[in-house]
C-alpha cells in the first residue's frame, strides 16, 4: 500500500512558516483577488485564500465584479491595484467569464505583483531557472516531493497534461531538477504505454477516473493534481486512487494532497512580493 504524501499537514507547516516571518518582519503583505462573475467553484477558492490570509497576518482585499462589468474596467481596477503600496500580490481568479481575454488580463499585472507567476516576464524567468516566483501548483508538488525524500534527479517523470498553469511548468521545474521528463495530453496515442515507464507520475488533466492501475508502474510515486467534483458533489482527482494506492509507492490524495499546498505557496509568493 502506498505512502501517502500528506499535503494538507505540509502545507499547514509552510503557513506557520510564513505567519512567523510576516510577524518578525513587521511587514504588512496585502493580496488583492479579483473575481468576475458568479462561479461557485471560484467563490470557495477565494474564500479559502481570504482565510488563509488571516490566518497568516497578511491583508486580503476582494474585488468582485460583475460578469458584464467589461474587460476595459477589469483592466482599470488592475493598473489600479499596480499602483497601491499596501497591494504586494495581484491574482485574477480564473477562469474568466466569455469575452474576456484571460492573456491580455494577465499580462497587465506588475510582473513584480504577479504572485501566480503567469505574465510572460515570470514564465521566461522560470524557463531559465532564474525566477522570482513560481507557480503555486508546481511549486507545490516539488515541496512535496522533497519533503518526503523523493529526489527527481535522474528519474523519468511523466507530466500528463500540457496546461500554462501546471503541466508546462511542472515539466520545467522536474527538469531543473534533473529528471528526464516526458509530457503527454489528449492527443498521445497509448498513453498507458508512456505513463507505465514514469519514476514519477503527474496527473494533470481534470478528467475523473483517468489513471488507472495498469497504467502505473510498480512502485512509482503518483501526483493527481486534478479536483474534479462529481455529480454527488464529491472532489475527486484524475487517479483511480484506491486501485492505483496498491501499486504506487509513493500518492497525493485528492482532496488532502497538491490543493492544500497550492495555496500555501501562494502566501509565500506575496510574503516575497513584499520583500521585494
Amino acid at each position: 500500500m502506498a505512502i501517502i504524501l500528506d499535503g494538507k499537514a505540509l502545507a499547514a507547516q509552510v503557513k506557520r512558516e510564513v505567519a512567523e516571518q510576516v510577524a518578525t518582519s513587521g511587514l504588512v503583505p496585502g493580496l488583492a483577488v479579483i473575481i468576475v462573475g458568479e462561479n461557485s467553484a471560484s467563490r470557495i477558492y477565494v474564500n479559502a485564500k481570504k482565510k488563509d490570509c488571516e490566518a497568516c497576518g497578511i491583508a486580503s482585499f476582494e474585488f468582485a465584479l460583475d460578469a458584464d462589468a467589461g474587460e476595459a474596467k477589469l483592466l482599470e481596477l488592475i493598473a489600479e491595484l499596480n499602483a497601491r503600496d499596501d497591494v504586494h500580490g495581484i491574482l485574477v481568479q480564473l477562469p474568466l467569464p466569455a469575452g474576456y481575454s484571460e492573456q491580455a488580463v494577465i499580462q497587465a499585472i506588475s510582473p513584480k505583483k504577479d504572485v501566480d507567476a503567469f505574465h510572460f516576464e515570470n514564465v521566461g524567468k522560470i524557463t531559465t531557472g532564474d525566477f522570482i516566483f513560481l507557480p503555486c501548483t508546481p511549486a507545490g508538488v516539488m515541496e512535496i516531493l522533497e519533503h518526503y525524500g523523493i529526489d527527481p534527479a535522474g528519474k523519468h517523470c511523466v507530466v500528463v497534461g500540457r496546461s500554462n498553469i501546471v503541466g508546462k511548468p511542472q515539466a520545467l521545474l522536474l527538469l531543473h531538477k534533473h529528471a528526464t521528463v516526458t509530457i503527454c495530453h489528449s492527443r498521445t496515442p497509448d498513453l498507458g504505454a508512456i505513463t507505465r515507464q514514469a519514476d514519477i507520475l503527474v496527473a494533470a488533466v481534470g478528467k475523473a477516473g483517468l489513471i488507472t492501475a495498469d497504467m502505473v508502474k510498480p512502485d512509482a510515486v503518483v501526483i493527481d493534481v486534478a479536483i474534479n467534483r462529481m455529480d454527488d458533489g464529491k472532489i475527486c482527482g484524475d487517479v483511480d486512487y484506491d486501485a492505483v494506492a496498491e501499486v504506487a509507492s509513493h500518492i497525493t490524495p485528492v482532496p488532502g494532497g497538491i490543493g492544500p499546498m497550492t495555496r500555501a505557496v501562494l502566501l509565500r509568493n506575496t510574503l516575497k512580493a513584499t520583500q521585494l
